[in-house]
């Protein structure tokens, strides 16, 4: 952990939230985005992992319905941890996979405030497809029957808190090159005045490339790859 003491008026980075059911790269894909961007930028970005997973495992056990909300504040408080001495934060998972989780399990909606009010703190939040294979890992996975209600009440939580969001998918690199291509306009909000040319370029020709894509968008997805289309094909 970084132990650097942040900066008295220090500004807080900006948060990208990864979001999505069970086994669907949230985890791979944080890490993937800040290998990435630490070597093309000159931003310092880093991860947040799933605090449920290293809680899970050191209980030995799932939570109960009274230690949910605990859990989504420990998330929340290492991402804000994390904003003080970073200029980039990628969350894997946000305080609205517990909300989710518990509205699933226990029927209890209480988390879900707390979910709208992170929410609005990011700077984009990305919600991850269903197009990857479940796979077991640890004691928070349930089965891949769980994904799609999990999936479903993600989007309607998000659209609810009026939250914009992108739905990443694909399998590796194009993943990867997903992600990327959603969260460009905030990477360029952080282009520093002194980049020097083609520190930032790529990210200028990809927002022109995917920038005509973005208004359109099936009657049944929020991006403009359509994830459907995409399932189809495969």
């Amino acid at each position: 952990m970084d132990s650097t003491p942040a900066p008295a008026e220090a500004v807080k980075g900006l948060c990208i939230a990864l979001v999505g059911a069970e086994s669907t790269g949230k985890s791979s894909l944080a890490l993937a985005l800040t290998e990435h961007l630490s070597q093309t930028t000159r931003l310092r970005v880093t991860p947040v992992d799933e605090h449920l997973r290293h809680w899970c495992d050191a209980q030995g056990r799932t939570p109960r319905i009274d230690e949910q909300a605990g859990i989504a504040q420990v998330q929340i408080d290492l991402i804000e941890a994390a904003a003080l001495r970073h200029d980039l934060v990628i969350c894997d998972t946000t305080p609205l996979m517990t909300a989710v989780y518990s509205d699933l399990l226990f029927a209890d909606t209480r988390l879900y405030d707390t979910a709208r009010q992170f929410h609005r703190r990011c700077e984009q939040t990305l919600l991850m497809g269903l197009d990857l294979p479940w796979v077991a890992d640890g004691l928070q996975r349930d089965g891949p029957h769980v994904r799609a209600p999990v999936d479903a009440l993600l989007r309607q939580a998000l659209r609810n808190f009026g939250t914009p969001f992108s739905v990443v998918t694909g399998q590796g690199p194009a993943r990867l090159d997903a992600a990327l291509n959603a969260i460009t306009p905030v990477l360029l909000s952080l282009a520093p005045q002194d980049s020097g040319p083609g520190l930032f370029s790529r990210l200028v020709q990809r927002q022109a490339q995917v920038g005509g894509l973005r208004a359109w968008a099936c009657e049944h997805c929020d991006v403009a790859e359509c994830e459907h289309a995409l399932r189809r094909r495969g």
